[in-house]
């Protein structure tokens, strides 16, 4: 709210009584169309607004109300014309990027409005790269790049969400899968130049970096998110791609494929299937500092007599090392997994069908 904008006022009351009195200019700080903005908009929508607010921007535009005696009709009409030309830019900035919203601008408002309107926003607006793929179907989106380099589409896919990047991934042939997903794994920061002449090739060039510093994406955790998301045919072929390629990464990402924690998701006659295999020790150690959820969804599934012996070891074990418990919760992780290698239990995944016959 920091932006002023000059606002021909008019003559004012007392001089425009006097013959020849000149027209002077008034200016309005960014706290000063905000106030007149809200006011015009009415007492029960602004305290919506407010909602959204920190209490120091609520407090600083309620004195600027208090001070708000009449709202000239000239200066709301332009508080309110800029508002529009903001939130029109933001919409086409959204849909097609910078260049595409400044071009839109210029044939409506002219190229010096449009510039100004463009620098207002991206001063304080930082659009996300690839903002127009995310909004591409799957399909058409994996037509677009099927053929580009791994480390490309490993960069796109690494800026979508999960389910449209695990969607794509899903597509591509086996040998592309497996080096996409370990691009992704080892991605850790991208220099905006890299990010531009990659939208450039793709003929998007979906937003403007208002900063040179570095950007974040992919690594062990997105890939995670992507694979979790993706059918078990297509996440094993990955897995056993990168276990050839690159051993300690496939494993460093099983690990965190399934966590021991969503062993509420199995159903009971699973878990029933998977305690059958765990050392009872391991599993006192392992139940150790989750929630209650987890532990109610193990006791459920023994009987009153194993559960009370369980509680019963928890208790006289004492405190746990939390290596000893995270490498407890890892080998039941393992057994869940060689389980649903041998079919015995099922993980429901996206992309699978949930009827089983």
């Amino acid at each position: 709210m920091s932006d002023d904008i000059i606002i021909d006022d008019g003559p004012s009351g007392k001089d425009k009584h006097k013959k020849g009195s000149s027209t002077h200019k008034k200016t309005l700080n960014g706290k000063q169309k905000a106030a007149i903005f809200l006011v015009t908009l009415g007492a029960d929508v602004s305290s919506e607004v407010f909602k959204h607010l920190r209490e120091e921007e609520i407090e600083a535009l309620t004195f600027e109300i208090a001070r708000v005696d009449v709202v000239e009709p000239e200066d709301r009409d332009k508080v309110l014309m800029e508002f529009q030309e903001l939130m029109m830019a933001k919409d086409f900035i959204t849909s097609g990027g910078i260049d595409y919203a400044k071009d839109l601008l210029e044939k409506s408002v002219g190229a010096q409005r449009a510039t100004e309107i463009i620098n207002k926003l991206t001063s304080s607006l930082q659009v996300r790269p690839f903002e127009a793929v995310r909004k591409t179907d799957p399909d058409h989106l994996y037509n677009f790049i099927q053929n580009e380099h791994p480390q490309t589409i490993a960069l796109i896919l690494a800026y979508l969400d999960s389910n449209k990047a695990s969607d794509v991934i899903r597509k591509l042939d086996h040998e592309k899968q497996a080096e996409v997903a370990k691009r992704i794994a080892r991605m850790d920061r991208t220099s905006p130049e890299v990010l531009r002449e990659v939208e450039r090739v793709l003929e998007k060039k979906l937003s403007t970096l208002t900063s040179e510093d570095f950007t974040t994406a992919g690594g062990i955790d997105t890939i995670v998110e992507i694979l979790n998301l993706v059918d078990r045919t297509t996440e094993r072929t990955i897995l056993e791609n990168l276990e050839e390629e690159d051993p300690d990464l496939a494993e460093e990402i099983k690990k965190k494929m399934f966590v021991f924690e969503d062993i509420v998701l199995l159903s009971d006659k699973d878990i029933q299937r998977v305690l059958r295999d765990v050392d009872s020790t391991e599993l006192a150690k392992a139940l150790k500092g989750v929630n209650s959820e987890v532990q109610d969804k193990i006791y459920r599934n023994m009987s009153k007599r194993s559960a009370s012996v369980l509680k019963e070891d928890m208790d006289f074990m004492g405190p746990v090392r939390l290596k000893d418990v995270e490498e407890a919760q890892q080998k039941i992780v393992g057994i869940i997994r060689r389980l649903e290698d041998n079919g015995e239990i099922i993980v429901a995944r996206a992309g699978e069908d949930e009827l089983v016959v």
